[in-house]
């Protein structure tokens, strides 16, 4: 037996020892839940949208104060039941190929599938808006579908 067989075996066996100890819950992360446990909370969507800070012309960068009058303005009208807004550092390519390292924002909204159609409209106003006012080439956008329970 080649000495390489037998360090594969021995890790095999040292991972069947070190599973043996792993709860349950550990070992079956494929599944999201239990068949017998009922999904719980709603259907909603999970939108997270991407907002930096640098300007391209270089003038100044978008400040605390300006973001906050922003979503004040732009963004609690639409969705008055909740937000969460996060401070990051993000970076991407910008239309000339440059990596642009920048100050960033990440906006966290949930709302009802039901409503996707008409929340669809509000938030692709909300990143025309600030494209347009902060002069950005873009406001990133992701979407996921959530069960939330409020």
């Amino acid at each position: 037996m080649s000495v390489h067989l037998l360090r594969n075996r021995s890790a095999l066996a040292l991972a069947g020892v070190l599973l043996a100890g792993v709860p349950a819950a550990y070992t079956a992360l494929a599944d999201d839940r239990p068949a017998a446990e009922p999904a719980r909370g709603k259907a909603y969507v999970e939108t997270r949208l991407f907002f930096g800070t640098a300007r391209p012309d270089g003038g100044p960068a978008v400040t605390d104060r300006q973001f906050s009058a922003f979503v004040d303005r732009e963004v609690t009208p639409g969705f008055p039941d909740g937000l969460t807004v996060q401070s990051g550092r993000g970076q991407w390519r910008d239309a000339h190929g440059t990596i642009e390292k920048e100050r960033s924002y990440e906006l966290i909204l949930l709302y009802p599938e039901s409503a996707a159609g008409r929340d669809d409209r509000r938030i692709e106003e909300i990143r025309r808006a600030y494209e347009k006012a902060f002069g950005q080439e873009s406001v990133g956008r992701v979407d996921e579908r959530a069960r939330v329970d409020l």
